[in-house]
C-alpha cells in the first residue's frame, strides 16, 4: 500500500486514494449539521486506532461549547452519517470542544484561531528568539502574524513553524476576567 498526503482534516495512517473523497462526503454531511446548530467546524479527524475507526468532531461557538452542544450534535451526526451511507466501516464518534490549550495544526484550526491567544515556537532563532506570544493576526500557507504585547507585530515563515498552541494564560482584553468561579 502506497502512503498518500492527507487532506487537511485526516492524519496519520495510510490510504489507498479514497481518502479524499471519503473526507469529503463526510464534511459534506457533518459541516452542515453542526451550522444549523450555531456551531462552527474547528477540526475533523478520521483515523484508524487499533482495530477500531474513529471520527473525532470538533466544535465551537462564540461562548464556547457545552456538553449539551456536544450530546446534542453527536446523535444528530450518528443519526445523520449513518443516512449518508459516508462511512463504511464501523467507527467510534467523539465531539468536543478545542480546549482551553488546544494545539493548531491544521489551517482550519488556525484560521479559526485568528484574533485569538496564541503561543508559537520555531525551529529556528527568527528576531533572536523560538518562542512567541500574541494575538494570532494572520495566517497563510506561507507566514503567521502575531500581534504581541505592546503592539509589536511578528512575523513567522511557515516553514519555521513546529508548534502553535492556544494560550488561555496570556492576557486578553476581550475576555471577561474569572474570579471565584465567576465570570466578572
Amino acid at each position: 500500500m502506497k502512503k498518500w498526503a492527507w487532506p487537511t482534516f485526516f492524519s496519520g495512517g495510510q490510504c489507498d486514494g479514497e481518502c479524499d473523497e471519503q473526507g469529503r462526503r463526510i464534511e459534506s454531511v457533518v459541516a452542515p449539521v453542526a451550522a444549523a446548530r450555531g456551531l462552527l467546524l474547528v477540526d475533523l479527524e478520521f483515523r484508524r486506532e487499533g482495530r477500531r475507526w474513529v471520527l473525532r468532531v470538533v466544535v465551537d461557538k462564540p461562548g464556547g461549547v457545552g456538553i449539551a452542544d456536544c450530546q446534542g450534535l453527536s446523535q444528530e451526526l450518528g443519526d445523520g452519517l449513518d443516512v449518508a451511507g459516508v462511512i463504511d466501516d464501523s467507527y467510534d464518534l467523539e465531539v468536543s470542544s478545542p480546549g482551553l490549550d488546544r494545539e493548531l495544526r491544521k489551517e482550519r484550526e488556525l484560521q479559526w484561531a485568528i484574533g485569538k491567544q496564541v503561543r508559537c515556537w520555531v525551529s529556528e532563532p527568527t528576531d533572536g528568539r523560538r518562542e512567541f506570544a500574541g494575538v494570532l493576526a494572520h495566517s497563510t500557507g506561507d507566514m503567521l502574524v502575531l500581534t504581541e504585547a505592546g503592539g509589536a507585530t511578528a512575523t513567522l515563515p511557515r516553514r519555521l513553524v513546529t508548534k502553535v498552541k492556544l494560550d488561555p494564560m496570556l492576557p486578553d482584553k476581550g475576555r471577561k476576567k474569572r474570579v471565584g468561579g465567576r465570570r466578572r
